[in-house]
């Protein structure tokens, strides 16, 4: 469904320098401590809060450290008081893109948003001009090679697990579910001896703009910059560029 989805596997395969982990612990904290606050701080009633604290073990973050956010989240403990805000924009080719942000700083981070846009050749838009060309959706991604099913049985799996939509790509298998049901596919995959690479609620884009040549440069740029910025959560984009130019860019 999503190009983007693509691009995001190639990153997670890459190696991480120490600057890049700690602002994914910055990132996983924050969403921690939002989701402990708006659901609760029990992850088995709060699936969005498991699956932050899902994403927090993968990358290692202290257990410690995840118990604090989440006293956070519930007022347990004093905290900076975080904002959820989504910016809305276009980048090169007609690329539409949403950037979830947490910030505990809204003016500082409407005016960075929309430098990077304007520096990489985007535009930010209006809340909604985008917007209505994605459906939040569960997304599991596993490793063709690390998967001990064929394609025909995982994708049979998922679906009797409550999956929606089943897709096979290069070296990706997708999974997306409704939101509600991304933990119990999860589970069941896992009960199958499936690990994910990726398990998430995202958003997927119900359209795609194919993007080549010199503007897939312009695009990944864009959503890089976007995504180093240590207030935004996550960027949802939908481009569709083949694997070829997304690797050679990835280098």
């Amino acid at each position: 469904m999503s190009g983007h989805s693509k691009w995001a596997n190639i990153k997670h395969k890459k190696a991480k320098s120490d600057a890049q982990r700690g602002q994914a612990f910055s990132k996983v904290t924050k969403e921690i401590i939002v989701a402990a606050r708006h659901g609760g701080g029990n992850p088995d009633a709060n699936i969005r809060l498991k699956a932050a604290i899902q994403k927090a073990r993968e990358i290692n973050l202290p257990t410690d450290t995840i118990n604090r956010a989440i006293k956070r989240g519930t007022g347990e403990l004093e905290g900076v008081q975080y904002e959820e805000l989504v910016y809305e924009g276009y980048g090169a080719a007609g690329v539409a893109l949403m950037v979830e942000v947490t910030t505990d700083n809204r003016n500082r981070a409407a005016s960075d948003i929309r430098y990077i846009f304007s520096k990489h050749g985007g535009n930010m838009g209006e809340s909604g001009s985008v917007s209505w060309m994605f459906k939040r959706m569960g997304y599991i991604a596993v490793d063709r090679e690390e998967c001990r099913f064929g394609e025909d049985d995982l994708m049979m799996a998922s679906l009797d697990a409550g999956a929606q939509d089943f897709q096979a790509e290069e070296d990706t298998y997708e999974v997306f579910t409704d939101p509600e049901g991304l933990d119990s596919v999860r589970e069941a995959l896992h009960r199958n001896g499936i690990k994910p690479t990726i398990v998430e609620i995202t958003m997927v884009p119900m359209t795609t703009v194919t993007v080549a040549g010199d503007d897939v440069g312009k695009v990944l740029r864009l959503i890089d910059a976007l995504e180093e910025h240590d207030d935004v959560q996550k960027v949802h984009a939908n481009f569709s560029i083949s694997q070829e130019e997304m690797v050679k860019y990835a280098g």
